[in-house]
């Protein structure tokens, strides 16, 4: 019977309204607390974004590159100017002294 009594005697309201604002302390901590696991979330998901976007970019400069790489080569180099009528000389080039 006195434990009945004790938990009465702890919700009276003189009791209630001397501790409200521990309780209002305690609701802010509560609301702090799930706003700040919603902002964790949201920047984890932008990190996670932004990394796939540089994983991404970073796969199209090494395609490029090396698409890069083979048109520099000289066999494509040639036939790039094959239709513009150049071609590599096969002979030696002529080499032209000039006189002092």
């Amino acid at each position: 019977m006195t434990n009945t009594r004790d938990w009465r005697k702890l919700f009276k309201y003189q009791w209630i309204a001397k501790n409200t604002s521990y309780f209002l302390f305690l609701a802010i901590l509560a609301i702090i607390y799930i706003a700040n696991g919603h902002w964790a979330d949201n920047t984890i998901r932008d990190i996670n974004k932004t990394a796939k976007e540089v994983k991404d970019l970073q796969y199209e400069y090494k395609s490029l590159k090396s698409e890069e790489m083979f048109k520099s080569r000289e066999s494509q180099i040639t036939e790039a100017a094959a239709p513009l009528g150049l071609k590599i000389p096969v002979d030696k080039p002529i080499e032209l002294k000039a006189e002092k």
